[in-house]
């Protein structure tokens, strides 16, 4: 099956120049795998206070298959490319950047466009990293490392001892989480995934849960003695949400970072969509303060603060060149498979990142 093709965009768009042509991944409409295009584009000039990026690896999320979808509320209009992070290699320096050389090795969080052979971005976006990181390795820490970060250290100040609950524990953020729980001392990670993933689950740490044959809120209550636990990460939604935020114990915080009840497959499905919104819980304040509870929402992609999240980074940095915590790549794929990249993550293959290699041939 041919799922992409190749055309060419017309016209020059202001801070382009002729000649200079680089490939890039397009949404050009909502629907499946099958819509998805590959076009050539005039490669980006940065401006002030910007550097360009020539891109090795781009990380693949979850939001960017619901943004296919056109179930991810906050994407561009389409046509627009996709792609919150990448790695890859400074190629040109805009006014006013004093602190880049051409051919530094960095990590970018580039909120969108990371699907292309260049990017242009703000320069605070963009990060150094060590020769002893690998692409793979950086193009797999901004958002999900990023992310389980600022849940568990920047909003829920984990601490040694807590308890965590993480579903799709296989995934590029359970695995983040299960490595960031370990590096903080914490107690137990209890990980809901399928069966087939147990092993792999079981590998990082965590005490597995066959989210298709337990019920994950009896065991978080049986493995702290009735009270629950302090922290519970979901990203599917739905009635879902509710069971999680059963599953914490007085003072326990929930972060809901993601809808994946809403996908059932590569195409979309309104039905699924609708029941997730009809069921999504609407928490009574009153309640939540006499239990001490707390709900966070968090999509890093739309942090207004670009600080608290080169502050994340430079942590994790750290974290990473102390061996703390060591990104699991599940496959890199060249990009013009991306479709089938995706159709990976649709069929829960994954265990770990998945990246799309976008260096030069």
């Amino acid at each position: 099956m041919k799922f992409c093709f190749i055309s060419k965009v017309k016209g020059h768009p202001e801070g382009t120049k002729w000649g200079d042509f680089m490939r890039k991944v397009v949404y050009p409409r909502a629907g499946g795998v099958d819509t998805i295009q590959i076009v050539e584009a005039d490669d980006p000039i940065p401006g002030p206070g910007q550097v360009g990026v020539r891109v090795h690896r781009a990380g693949i999320n979850f939001a960017e298959l619901m943004m296919r979808q056109g179930l991810y509320g906050s994407n561009p209009d389409f046509p627009f490319t996709p792609g919150y992070e990448t790695s890859g290699e400074v190629t040109s320096i805009g006014d006013g950047v004093d602190f880049f050389n051409i051919g530094d090795r960095v990590l970018a969080m580039t909120g969108f466009g990371g699907y292309s052979e260049q990017v242009v971005l703000d320069a605070e976006r963009v990060v150094p990293i060590p020769d002893t990181v690998s692409f793979d390795q950086a193009a797999a820490i901004p958002v999900t490392y990023g992310t389980s970060y600022h849940m568990l250290i920047h909003l829920g100040n984990l601490a040694e001892g807590d308890t965590v609950l993480i579903h799709h524990a296989a995934g590029g953020v359970g695995t983040a989480v299960a490595q960031i729980c370990k590096s903080m001392g914490a107690s137990l990670v209890i990980g809901t995934a399928s069966r087939p993933k147990q092993e792999f689950v079981r590998s990082l740490g965590m005490h597995f849960v066959d989210r298709d044959a337990e019920d994950f809120v009896e065991v978080c209550k049986e493995l702290t003695g009735g009270k629950g636990v302090h922290h519970a990460i979901d990203p599917v939604g739905g009635s879902h949400l509710l069971r999680s935020y059963k599953a914490l114990r007085k003072g326990g915080k929930l972060y809901y970072f993601g809808a994946s009840a809403a996908v059932k497959g590569e195409k979309k499905s309104r039905l699924a969509a609708l029941r997730m919104w009809a069921s999504t819980p609407k928490f009574d304040p009153l309640k939540m303060m006499s239990s001490n509870k707390a709900v966070f929402g968090v999509h890093m992609g739309l942090l207004d603060d670009a600080s608290i999240f080169k502050g994340h980074l430079d942590a994790l940095s750290k974290m990473l060149m102390n061996g703390e915590i060591d990104p699991i790549v599940d496959s890199v794929w060249r990009f013009e498979r991306v479709a089938e990249a995706q159709l990976h993550i649709h069929d829960r293959k994954n265990k770990g990142k998945v990246l799309l290699d976008f260096s030069p041939n």
